[in-house]
């Protein structure tokens, strides 16, 4: 970015409290690269994004970006975090007021499905993510944004049966939806259409809830080792 066009974004920056100009460039710069790289990717996938076709879209240099990110890796992790954890919030906010368990474990399933049909969800997060990231890091990362929506649910429902398991037994039944929820994911996400995709998701995993409502509701019983024997 040239000196004058610089001075220009400095001085259009709202002052905010406790911060100089300096810091709020630095943001903004971090901003503008994230944004741009978002876009790109999310377009042309991660192996066909140059570094150069990305400070182009920010208007600043390479070395402005390798004063904030060490290479394209660095920037994708960025980005990738931002689109995560904005489909996270998104699943947050869907299960946020509902008290009947059945009810929010829909909830849940159905804004799932809406974040994987995103553009950029789609491709950065289930298409590239793994690769980019390595499988190992991709699911630890996956686990720490979305794994305790799924366990709050599975609490829920547990509840709902009147089923006291102890915490591992927990653990298992949520290890197992979020399981299915991740790959069923990835299917929807790569799917011709996805739309109907979905819907084959939702009927799929609806009807497995229907089932487990219905032992609830006939007070059906888990065995004794579900709960450590108690």
């Amino acid at each position: 970015m040239t000196r004058s066009a610089r001075a220009k974004v400095v001085a259009g920056l709202p002052r905010v409290p406790g911060t100089g100009r300096r810091a709020q460039y630095s943001a903004s710069t971090r901003r503008s690269l994230v944004d741009v790289a978002e876009r790109l990717f999310t377009e042309h996938g991660y192996a066909a994004t140059s570094l150069d076709a990305i400070v182009a879209g920010a208007d600043v240099t390479k070395g402005a970006l390798y004063h904030h990110y060490s290479g394209k890796q660095a920037l994708f992790e960025a980005v990738f975090e931002k689109v995560e954890s904005s489909g996270a919030q998104q699943i947050q906010t869907a299960l946020t007021g509902h008290t009947d368990p059945w009810e929010k474990a829909i909830a849940g399933l159905r804004a799932f499905l809406d974040v994987v049909r995103q553009p950029s969800y789609s491709r950065i997060v289930v298409q590239d993510g793994p690769s980019v990231l390595g499988h190992e890091r991709f699911r630890e990362q996956e686990l720490r944004s979305t794994f305790d929506y799924v366990l709050d649910i599975v609490r829920a429902v547990l509840a709902a049966g009147r089923w006291q398991v102890d915490a591992e037994m927990e653990q298992t039944f949520a290890r197992i939806f979020f399981g299915a929820m991740s790959s069923s994911g990835a299917a929807v996400s790569t799917a011709d259409d996805p739309d109907t995709e979905a819907e084959r998701v939702e009927l799929a995993i609806g009807f497995i809830l229907s089932g487990l409502r219905a032992l609830s509701e006939q007070g059906a019983e888990l065995p004794d080792a579900f709960s450590g024997g108690r």
